[in-house]
């Protein structure tokens, strides 16, 4: 991102002149911004990586076809993938692992964190669905030999099965476990291994492009007054506080 290099030159300008903290005008930050050249291609490279990356293969096509820049990878792959994380959200695990095997049967085969994390998953969703015999036949069957071979496997597993010791899951130490934001990790941590089994990248660039910005700006913050960017959804610039 040529705006967070931009703003280190900043700094690195600022620091060698005195001590006392630099004012910079909107004038003289936008003549410095309209100095800084941003390829088209670039940036349209940029918004293809995030599409496809958190799986908008609809908005990928047609940015495709409006800006005429190759994706990476086959479009047709995000709509397989997107199913998986479906399942997963909806706590439909079962179905979920028969689609990522559907995919790549490595990817499980080569992950025992994941294929365990997916199987803790669907320990979840029987407790959630009271079915208390079937959770404690399948966590003695299938996970109790994995927390055998891996203490943090094991540790994981006595966690999940603490859910069945409380009525009221509200009062339990672990009932975030039956929050969605469980079900949201753990598909996830799917996308991730899918994205990496079709060698593409597991996070899209532009949300660390953003966070490296905000770094840079709270560096130069220390340094300057200048028109900051504290709105990333709009990036508006906000005249600088004297």
């Amino acid at each position: 991102m040529s705006l967070f290099w931009f703003v280190i030159r900043q700094l690195e300008e600022i620091e060698a002149m005195a001590t006392s903290k630099k004012v910079i005008t909107r004038e003289e930050w936008e003549k410095k911004l309209n100095d800084v050249k941003i390829r088209k291609e670039d940036m349209n490279k940029l918004v293809m990586n995030f599409l496809v990356t958190e799986g908008y293969v609809d908005a990928a096509e047609k940015f495709r076809m409006e800006s005429g820049t190759e994706p990476d990878i086959d479009l047709a792959t995000i709509t397989d993938r997107m199913a998986v994380k479906k399942a997963v959200q909806c706590g439909n695990v079962e179905d979920a692992i028969e689609k990522v095997n559907d995919l790549n049967p490595e990817i499980l085969d080569t992950n025992p964190q994941l294929f365990f994390h997916l199987q803790q998953q669907r320990l979840i969703e029987l407790i959630r669905n009271g079915k208390v015999e079937e959770a404690l036949e399948f966590a003695q069957e299938e996970l109790a030999p994995r927390g055998e071979e891996n203490q943090s496997f094991l540790e994981e597993l006595e966690r999940t099965v603490a859910l069945l010791a409380f009525e009221d899951v509200t009062n339990c130490p672990v009932g975030e476990l039956l929050d969605i934001s469980q079900r949201l990790k753990t598909a996830s941590e799917v996308n991730a291994a899918i994205l990496t089994s079709q060698s593409h990248e597991k996070d899209p660039k532009l949300p660390s492009l953003l966070k490296m910005l905000i770094w840079a700006q709270n560096q130069l913050d220390e340094k300057a007054a200048y028109p900051r960017i504290n709105d990333l959804a709009t990036a508006t610039l906000e005249d600088p506080s004297v």
